[in-house]
């Protein structure tokens, strides 16, 4: 029996940061209801493409599949101070267990201050580069955080080089998670998929977690 799914998306809503929609078709004129969606290609829930810094030509509709699923550890981070810069100590005795071309997922609790808009994009947890070369020689197949992005986005060249270093590797990136706190224990499997946008640089994702069964 498939265990029950997890959803770990954020719902994409109208005025939330570069989502907006328009009324296309009304049941009332048309017979049915349609909008035409304006949705930022990184907005709430998504994924990165090498594109994206220009780490390599692999755009998101090239994204194999088995590159956005598979088995994860969940590392629980509570508390954080703002800013915090994640090493591999954070990782604790995850790092020992950890199996090459496995996923990592940050549990920092970090989605409770989505409405505090402040906090949530400018004081977030980053990726340090010893944690993000780590993260390429251990084969990590999916890094997933809470926040909107790996890196400080107020600091280019932080910003520039994290993403460079995981995307260039092929660990695909994925932001913006939320309901990680629904996962029990410290293992599940993983899924986050994109829209096939043709030249995507990345792409809102619906991300999913089964618990081990």
């Amino acid at each position: 029996m498939i265990p029950t799914p997890i959803d770990l998306t954020m719902p994409l809503t109208a005025g939330m940061r570069g989502v907006s929609y328009e009324e296309a078709r009304s049941i009332e004129k048309d017979g049915w209801n349609a909008r035409t969606l304006h949705i930022y290609s990184h907005a709430g829930t998504h994924m990165d493409a090498q594109t994206h810094f220009g780490a390599g030509e692999e755009t998101i509709d090239l994204l194999p599949l088995d590159r956005c699923i598979g088995p994860a550890w969940v590392v629980r981070l509570p508390g954080l101070s703002p800013g915090t810069l994640l090493t591999v100590a954070h990782l604790g005795g995850i790092a020992e267990k950890f199996r090459n071309g496995d996923s990592l997922l940050f549990h920092t609790g970090w989605s409770a201050f989505l409405e505090e808009t402040e906090i949530y994009r400018d004081g977030l947890p980053r990726i340090s580069e010893e944690l993000a070369r780590w993260c390429v020689e251990r084969e990590v197949k999916i890094l997933g955080v809470e926040p909107p992005s790996v890196a400080d986005v107020n600091n280019l060249p932080e910003l520039t080089l994290i993403h460079e270093i995981l995307l260039s590797a092929k660990v695909t990136i994925v932001e913006g998670l939320t309901n990680l706190e629904k996962i029990p224990g410290e293992r599940c499997d993983f899924g986050a998929f994109p829209l096939r946008i043709s030249g995507g640089d990345g792409c809102p994702c619906r991300a999913v977690a089964w618990p081990e069964s």
